[in-house]
Order: structure tokens, then C-alpha cells, then sequence
């Protein structure tokens, strides 16, 4: 096909030159209708005339015409109004507007093996007519392979959730990141069909039905062990600060046993979930 970049074509105001083919076939007619003397150059014009309709095109907002002249690409109007162009050509409509794909629920498997329930949207549109014509067989079925082949390689990137490292991107964490990663990938895929990808969206993010269970169950454990790791360590941090005061505000000396035992009550007082009952010691009872 030679040079597949969109290209702007010859073409005029499209009133003027209807003006100018009625002018043509009136004038035609009219000579025709005289007589034989005049009828060859009425013809002409009338011929003449018939070329002119047929390079007349309407291009509507946000569309544009591509035009073909015997098979060959001759170039684009992309400005909406009527035009007077090169006749004889063949105009197909290829749309500029901006256009929403949402992918299907794909099943894929993350970084570390795992099954997880992925999809997206896709928002794109059109910058190249002529490679969006011409360089694929069908851009929007193009666009719709392609969204799903990159979505499933953006996926088998990333794992799913992070359990603990906090340092690496994962699906359900780090969500603009990775439409980020897809949007450029799938941006390289679509180059050769003329479409500029304008955002893309993760819409779904689930792990499989078959594995859903167990994984709830270890994100729970990791929430619950996070959590007693922060109540340890404050518990921590209360039981020196009571004893590091008791030493410093009172006269109270304490044995290491008793700081024992001290430290092992406020320990399980403020690490125990359930209320803990008050046990009042009132010194050893002689016999």
C-alpha cells in the first residue's frame, strides 16, 4: 500500500462548488436543449458537472473521509462541513470520536501462580485514519484482542495482594500503577492501527471462586497477626513507662520478681481480648 500516514487531501468548500456543479448542469442542459450545434458542448459541461456531484462529501462532527482513488490512498478530510474534493473517489466514514471497550471477566494466573478474576476498561480513539483502515483488517476488533491479550500479560506482573511487603506493586494495592503499566503496553500494541489509547481501568479484581476461600482466610490471619504485633508493642511501651514512673515518682523499690510479675500482669490486662478480673493481693496469711 506504500506510505500507511494519514495525509490531508485537496478539497474546497463544499457550497461553491454545489454551486458551481448546478451551474454546470443547468448550463448543459440548457445548451443541449438549443440544438445540435451546441449540444457536444452541453454534454460536456453536463459530463463535467456529474464529475463535480460525485466529489462532493458531507463530513460530520468528530468524523472523518477517507478517500481511495482506484484502490489507492489518496488522503483525509477530517474538518466537518461539505467539501468539494477529487471526484471519482471512493469516502468511507471512520469515526474520531472517543469510544469506551470493556473487557470481558478474564481468569489469569498472577505472579506468584495464583488464579485471580481480572478485567478493565479501555478508553480510545482514532489519531491515524489511514492506518486504522488500512494497516489492520479491523481496528475496533483489533483493539478489543489486543485490550485482552494485554491485560492478561499486565496481570501475570503483579501479584495480587503484598501479605506483608509493603515495598512491592501489587493488583489490589497499587491499582493506578498498574493501568498505568497497561496503558503503555497496550499503547505499543495498538500504535501500528492509528488508535491512541486515552486511559485505561481495572473495572474487576477477585481471586478465582476456587481459591477466593482460603485466600480470605489468609488475609484475615495476616490482619489479625498485624494487629496483635501493634498491641504487643504498645503494651510494651506502657509497661516501662509505668515502671520507669513508679521508680521515679514514688520511693517504691521493687525486686526483680516483682517487676516480674508487675510486667506479666499489665502484659495480659492490656493484651487480653476479654475483660480481666481484678485479683486484690493481700499479703501471705501466717498460720
Amino acid at each position: 500500500m506504500g506510505d500507511m500516514t494519514e495525509k490531508n487531501v485537496f478539497h474546497i468548500n463544499g457550497y461553491l462548488g454545489l454551486l458551481l456543479v448546478l451551474v454546470l448542469l443547468a448550463g448543459g442542459g440548457l445548451l443541449v436543449f438549443q440544438g445540435m450545434g451546441m449540444a457536444i458542448l452541453g454534454t460536456l459541461l453536463i459530463i463535467v458537472g456529474l464529475l463535480g456531484a460525485s466529489s462532493l462529501t458531507i463530513v460530520g462532527p468528530n468524523q472523518s473521509k477517507v478517500l481511495t482513488f482506484f484502490g489507492r490512498y489518496v488522503g483525509t478530510i477530517r474538518e466537518a462541513g461539505l467539501y468539494l474534493t477529487i471526484p471519482l473517489t471512493n469516502k468511507a466514514t471512520v469515526s474520531l470520536r472517543v469510544r469506551n471497550f470493556n473487557s470481558a471477566i478474564l481468569k489469569v494466573n498472577d505472579l506468584q501462580g495464583n488464579p485471580v478474576e481480572i478485567a478493565a476498561v479501555i478508553v480510545f480513539k482514532v489519531v491515524d485514519t489511514s492506518k486504522a483502515l488500512f494497516a489492520v483488517e479491523d481496528y475496533e476488533q483489533f483493539v478489543e484482542i489486543q485490550s485482552e491479550s494485554a491485560i492478561r500479560h499486565v496481570a501475570s506482573e503483579y501479584a495480587y495482594d503484598n501479605f506483608g511487603d509493603h515495598q512491592a506493586l501489587t493488583l489490589r494495592s497499587n491499582p493506578t500503577e498498574v493501568s498505568n503499566h497497561l496503558t503503555e503496553e497496550l499503547q505499543e500494541r495498538l500504535d501500528v492501527a492509528g488508535v491512541e489509547v486515552v486511559e485505561t481501568r481495572l473495572t474487576h479484581l477477585a481471586y478465582a471462586t476456587e481459591i477466593a476461600s482460603a485466600m480470605l482466610q489468609r488475609q484475615q490471619s495476616q490482619a489479625i497477626l498485624s494487629a496483635r504485633k501493634i498491641i504487643v508493642e504498645g503494651a510494651v511501651s506502657i509497661t516501662e513507662g509505668a515502671i520507669s514512673r513508679l521508680s521515679a515518682e514514688t520511693n517504691l523499690e521493687l525486686t526483680d520478681n516483682q517487676k516480674l510479675q508487675l510486667i506479666n500482669n499489665m502484659m495480659v490486662s492490656i493484651i487480653n481480648e476479654r475483660g480481666s478480673q481484678p485479683v486484690i493481693n493481700t499479703g501471705k496469711v501466717d498460720d
